[in-house]
């Protein structure tokens, strides 16, 4: 495999199970149920939502894709559910998810991340499915972010290391 695939799936990896998912996963568990599933009007996704949703996209772009299994995602569902999930099981799922896809992430050639894959009636290459996964996770964990911040209202101190080395102020 070539430096640059290797840093490029390394990185994703890292990105997903290191940065995002533990910042995630830590957002919710400061939440109560109610909190997970509120939404501030019916346009609007939950965090419950954008939990469910996650599962749904990386099992089906990612772990089903390149695994040549059938997904059996149902993503209008996803976005229909107004709770009945608690958050425990909400955390469970998707970190199993993502430890599965982090799997993935390990194991892929070359050749997969050349290959072309039909998803969602998309032609994509392999590479564009592990790029579509951790973008489209990265947009969702910072609408989760924000609705956390929004609710608590406070700051969640993910980079108070930042302050420490006078990085924060741009020196």
């Amino acid at each position: 495999m070539s430096r640059t695939s290797r840093l490029f799936l390394d990185f994703s990896r890292r990105t997903l199970a290191e940065q995002y998912w533990p910042r995630m996963r830590q957002c919710v568990e400061s939440l109560t149920t109610g909190q997970i599933w509120w939404r501030p009007n019916a346009e609007s996704n939950s965090i419950g939502n954008l939990m469910l949703h996650l599962n749904g996209n990386v099992r089906q772009w990612l772990i089903d894709s390149f695994n040549g299994s059938q997904s059996a995602r149902n993503r209008p569902g996803e976005f229909a559910a107004q709770g009945g999930v608690e958050a425990p099981a909400l955390i469970q799922a998707l970190g199993a998810t993502v430890q599965e896809a982090t799997d993935v992430l390990e194991r892929l050639t070359e050749a997969e991340l050349l290959r072309t894959f039909d998803i969602q009636g998309y032609q994509v290459t392999g590479v564009h499915a592990v790029y579509h996964v951790v973008e489209h996770f990265g947009m969702h964990y910072g609408q989760i972010l924000y609705i956390t911040k929004q609710i608590r209202g406070e700051d969640l101190g993910f980079y108070r290391e930042l302050n420490k080395t006078g990085r924060a102020s741009g020196q």
